[in-house]
């Protein structure tokens, strides 16, 4: 593109006299420049018999080129306009365009071509991308069916002696995805701390039944226990600090393995899923939810300090197995607190993998300031945050839960 004005150099005015073409007031770098876009007109013998100073007539000739030089008209400088402004190449042209103007400007170009540029051909996404955090492709598992009946319930527990690695959080919100799909869940707080309940919003300090009067006490009915959610068909049985003295207390019982399963047996047609929020501890509260249940999930932390454990609770699991619950199976190892950006994260991703295979979830919870401020909230990120991508993990922990 020229630059209208007269031209700075100082040389330019003497050059044109020197040529024989005075430089008019009003001449601008267009005129004495245009665009190249014809051949340059050869020189003839008639004109170099007309004028026999060679040096005349060679200035005669510079003036005969620059002034058979015509503009270029301005529909016909748009596609090199556009191709070569240096400030649509600052702000990144589109390589569409680019490619629909290389295939105008070319000389062998037919209005054909431009349908086999390469270009404009849209790239096949990589195989990486199809891959989940866990390094396999992603399973497609479609929408729950709806139910026309609920019960009987499949029995899982949230177990991991490790402390902090999403056990409370995994039951409340995987509890409330479930409820989302039409299906009726009983949450069950198996912890002295009440974490479960407290995540609810439900007081357990302060109220006269829980969990520890149901299991120990003969005259405690499971409805005098129960608290409904805000969640529509999810509820609870909280748990206080009650409880911490019911390991004591079990120790002198009959079939003392088997009490929680006595006391959730009458509800077990009322429901369709009953998660176990078990403690930090393979004591023998955890024994009694391994007792009762048919499927084991293990929340385990993306961090190194949660593999150590791993080993010892598929021991613990396996001798339940063996000697009081032969249905009991993993139904699976979820990861928590993920950090895709560190190689540690990965690396305990892949070891998972290694070691367990399918029996890892495809659906991995990332790290995320909302589980905090739920439980400040005492409600599931389902309903705290409804669009939000931690949400959206439990959605698809919940379809893979109810395929399996």
């Amino acid at each position: 593109m020229g630059v209208s004005g007269p031209m700075s150099h100082p040389d330019d005015a003497a050059w044109i006299a020197a040529a024989g073409a005075p430089r008019p007031a009003d001449a601008s770098s267009a005129d004495i420049f245009p665009r190249y876009d014809r051949p340059v007109p050869a020189a003839t013998a008639t004109d170099d018999a007309a004028d026999p100073d060679p040096q005349v007539q060679e200035s005669v000739d510079v003036a005969e080129v620059v002034s058979s030089f015509e503009p270029v008209a301005d529909d016909a400088q748009i596609h090199v306009d556009d191709a070569f402004d240096p400030i649509a190449e600052a702000q990144g042209t589109p390589d569409r365009e680019v490619a629909e103007v290389d295939a105008v400007e070319s000389d062998d170009a037919t209005p054909g071509d431009q349908e086999i540029v390469p270009a404009l051909i849209p790239k096949p996404a990589p195989a990486e991308a199809e891959l989940g955090p866990t390094g396999r492709p992603r399973r497609v598992i479609p929408e729950p069916a709806v139910l026309n009946s609920h019960g009987p319930a499949r029995v899982i527990a949230m177990c991991n002696q490790k402390g902090g690695v999403g056990k409370t959080t995994t039951t409340l919100n995987l509890g409330a995805s479930l409820a989302e799909y039409g299906r009726r869940v009983l949450l069950v707080d198996l912890d002295p701390q009440g974490a479960l309940s407290a995540g609810l919003g439900v007081p357990s300090h302060e109220l006269d039944h829980t969990i520890y009067n149901l299991m120990l006490e003969r005259n405690t009915t499971i409805t005098d226990v129960l608290v409904p959610t805000r969640v529509p068909g999810l509820d609870l049985l909280p748990a206080n600090i009650d409880l911490s003295a019911a390991e004591v207390q079990l120790i002198n019982e009959v079939g003392r393995e088997h009490t929680l399963a006595r006391a959730l047996r009458p509800m077990l047609h009322e429901y369709d899923y009953i998660l176990i929020d078990c403690q930090p501890s393979l004591g023998l509260l955890t024994v009694n939810a391994l007792a009762c249940a048919h499927g084991v999930i293990m929340p385990v932390a993306a961090e190194f300090f949660s593999l150590r454990g791993v080993a010892l609770l598929v021991d613990t699991i396996d001798k339940v197995k063996d000697r009081i619950n032969p249905d009991l199976e993993v139904d699976g190892v979820l990861v928590t607190m993920f950090d895709g950006r560190t190689v540690h994260a990965r690396d305990v991703v892949a070891m998972l993998v290694q070691r367990f295979g399918d029996e890892v979830y495809d659906t991995v919870v990332s790290r995320t300031v909302k589980f905090p401020e739920t439980t400040v909230a005492g409600e599931p990120i389902t309903t705290y945050a409804p669009t939000s991508p931690a949400a959206e993990a439990f959605r698809a922990l919940a379809r893979e839960v109810i395929a399996r």
